[in-house]
């Protein structure tokens, strides 16, 4: 069956390597609120939509007692959307310096593009966010053939797959067959997996892996290993069809 649309991940994936602009603002967002997140709390829900997002950092155990202990109450829909507030104000102020293209990403697109393969996207974050990083990222040649947030269809994020068939939908793609989802997170893989499609997870940069650039650099041979095969086993449990290093190496798998 050929391959007539691959639909990738935004941050984490294709751009901001390490998926550093939401980390840093969730950290914001609850620091604010006087509650410290450990950066394992932060990404362990990354790819969700962002308010189910913090809604899962606050139902961790941790989180729960911490928030308890400060407010002497349950944290209740408003907190959220207050936390919510400040996430999205953290991360508007900062989004245009994450969306630098990944190594590998330009030219899997002019490969992509080349073979007649549609290229279609999804992500956790609201078009308003989107305007930014679409923008930035499309004056430094990333540029995809669609993309579809949360809002286009109904709200319902990730793990759900509605958003990859909202891709097929607007993109003339019948046959799930003829899809691959690519991202870097478990909510991608889920997504992936609901949808029926053959998913792929991308390791260096990932929202798994979890470590700048510089950081990953700066390990040794032993500790890449150790660090990447971790984060293979977090992505092929939560369902990839197989994983790569980076985007160089879709192209051999299609």
């Amino acid at each position: 069956m050929d391959i007539k649309l691959v639909v990738m991940d935004w941050a984490g994936t294709t751009v901001d390597y390490g998926c550093f602009a939401p980390v840093h603002a969730f950290e914001k967002a609850f620091l604010e609120m006087g509650i410290q997140p450990t950066m394992q709390e932060i990404r362990e829900p990354m790819g969700l939509l962002k308010k189910d997002h913090i809604r899962k950092m606050l139902q961790m155990q941790r989180i729960h007692d911490a928030w308890i202990a400060k407010y002497q109450q349950e944290p209740e829909d408003a907190d959220v959307e207050k936390i919510y507030e400040i996430f999205e104000k953290k991360l508007m102020e900062s989004l245009a310096q994450y969306t630098d293209p990944k190594e590998g990403c330009l030219e899997c697109v002019r490969w992509l593009k080349s073979h007649d393969i549609l290229i279609g996207s999804t992500t956790g974050y609201t078009h308003a966010m989107m305007q930014v990083v679409q923008t930035e990222a499309a004056k430094k040649g990333y540029e995809p053939d669609l993309l579809v947030t949360p809002e286009d269809v109904g709200g319902v994020g990730r793990p759900a797959p509605y958003m990859i068939f909202r891709n097929m939908q607007e993109l003339g793609v019948t046959d799930v067959r003829q899809v691959i989802k690519v991202g870097d997170t478990v909510s991608d893989m889920k997504e992936g997996k609901n949808a029926g499609v053959f998913t792929v997870g991308v390791l260096e940069g990932s929202s798994v892996l979890g470590l700048s650039e510089p950081e990953f650099l700066a390990l040794s041979s032993e500790e890449k290993e150790q660090k990447l095969c971790q984060a293979k086993e977090t992505l092929l449990g939560a369902g990839a069809d197989m994983v790569i290093s980076n985007l160089h190496e879709l192209p051999k798998i299609i």
